[in-house]
């Protein structure tokens, strides 16, 4: 590895030192070595040093960057993106577990001054962009005020620029909130389902079956065909061969599709046990039938998907309660994969999300500080706790870490999404 390191970094650095105005990396070291050292710093600090000099501006550059991990054989390395509420209101905010108490703060999304209150909408990174697409919000111009509406605005970030900011994409063909949405094998972002629904009337909504899918070279939505049924609320994921003749699809999972009531008076949702399956090649939906049996669980809990080094979705788990199930391709079912370390109570919302070849269960809560002075009483500031899984070596390890953050988080509204570097 020592020497693989080096002849990499001689490399580089020779290409470095071609370009004119392009002094040497860290004074007094070989810029091979100095070059390995950049490499394996945090994202935070990378972003930080990039202002540094011409030369760590180009080393630290996604261009320079990414082709010298890959010659290192370095580990793929994700960073997780947490929008802890209305992406307007708040900074999204990235954190590499590599140091679980640096966390990096991104601007703000542009918002018009008459929305607000938007939630529901989907993060998803397709390389080391983020997009934030859709959602549902309240419109201070519309009559009566209490009426959320679907949003069809679409955003996106480039990690890789040194200057982080967000870009309006052209809308979504139908505004949509709680949908399926995964990256597409093409480089761009497939969406499927949705509604208006709204945290803050979560028994009433639309609901629909429309998929489109974002060309990013063309910069354009195109719709393809429509689900069998509306569905909102549900997850998505693009399984690579999963198909008749291997064929790339796009999965939806759970969500639901329909209303009754209790006692006749008090509505309730009517959630879907099955999946559904786009063929990317042929355009076909196929139905993959119930995944569970009615009194194992109510509904579909929250989803992660861990891809293997050329990004092919390889394993699917899912929280349900204090358990994380493994979802099995051939029998169309869920099994117990382990228990967690520490027992979340019911009340509390939970975040779960596959990084790096792991599972991370995240829970919020305010703890308390102790002070330098015994006199003083002690703070309280809010604290994020992982417990992560390794379901290859099967093991737990448990971290927490201080988010800039003032209120708890609740991941009922949050929204995850990992980016790769």
């Amino acid at each position: 590895m020592a020497s693989s390191s080096s002849s990499a970094g001689r490399r580089l650095a020779g290409n470095l030192s071609l370009r004119p105005g392009v002094a040497s990396i860290i004074p007094g070291l070989p810029d091979d070595v100095a070059a390995v050292i950049l490499c394996l710093l945090t994202f935070p600090d990378q972003s930080r040093l990039r202002a540094t000099s011409r030369a760590w501006r180009l080393l630290l550059s996604a261009a320079t960057l990414l082709p010298l991990r890959r010659s290192l054989r370095l580990p793929r390395r994700h960073l997780l993106c947490l929008f802890p509420t209305d992406p307007s209101l708040a900074s999204p905010i990235l954190l590499d577990p590599a140091a679980p108490t640096a966390w990096w703060s991104l601007p703000p999304i542009p918002c018009s001054p008459q929305h607000y209150g938007l939630a529901n909408f989907a993060a998803v990174a397709v390389g080391g962009q983020i997009y934030v697409l859709g959602g549902s919000r309240f419109d201070a111009r519309s009559y009566p005020l209490d009426n959320p509406s679907p949003s069809a605005a679409a955003y996106r970030l480039d990690l890789a620029l040194s200057r982080h900011r967000w870009e309006r994409l052209p809308d979504m063909r139908v505004p949509r909130g709680s949908f399926a949405c995964a990256p597409a094998p093409s480089g761009g972002v497939i969406v499927a389902g949705g509604g208006s629904r709204h945290p803050t009337f979560p028994s009433y909504g639309s609901r629909t079956s429309g998929v489109e899918l974002y060309d990013a070279a063309a910069r354009a939505w195109r719709v393809t065909a429509a689900m069998p049924r509306d569905r909102a609320g549900c997850v998505g994921f693009v399984a690579h061969g999963a198909g008749d003749g291997r064929e790339d699809e796009f999965w939806v999972m759970g969500g639901y599709d329909g209303y009754t009531t209790v006692g006749g008076v008090v509505p309730s949702d009517v959630y879907c046990r099955d999946a559904v399956a786009l063929g990317l090649w042929s355009g076909k939906w196929r139905e993959i039938g119930d995944m569970w049996a009615e009194w194992e669980r109510e509904r579909l809990g929250p989803v992660a998907v861990i891809s293997a080094e050329d990004g092919r979705v390889t394993e699917v788990f899912m929280l349900d309660g204090h358990d994380i199930f493994r979802y099995n391709f051939s029998l169309n079912r869920w099994s117990k994969e382990a228990t967690l370390r520490r027992k979340i109570p019911s009340t509390q919302s939970r975040g779960f999300v596959a990084m790096n070849g792991e599972l991370y269960v995240l829970t919020s809560a305010k703890l308390s500080v102790e002070t330098s002075s015994p006199w003083k009483q002690s703070k309280k500031r809010l604290a994020l706790e992982f417990q992560v899984y390794n379901p290859a070596a099967k093991t737990w390890r448990v971290l927490s870490t201080y988010p800039p953050v003032n209120v708890p988080i609740d991941f009922r509204t949050a929204a995850l999404c990992t980016v790769e570097l």
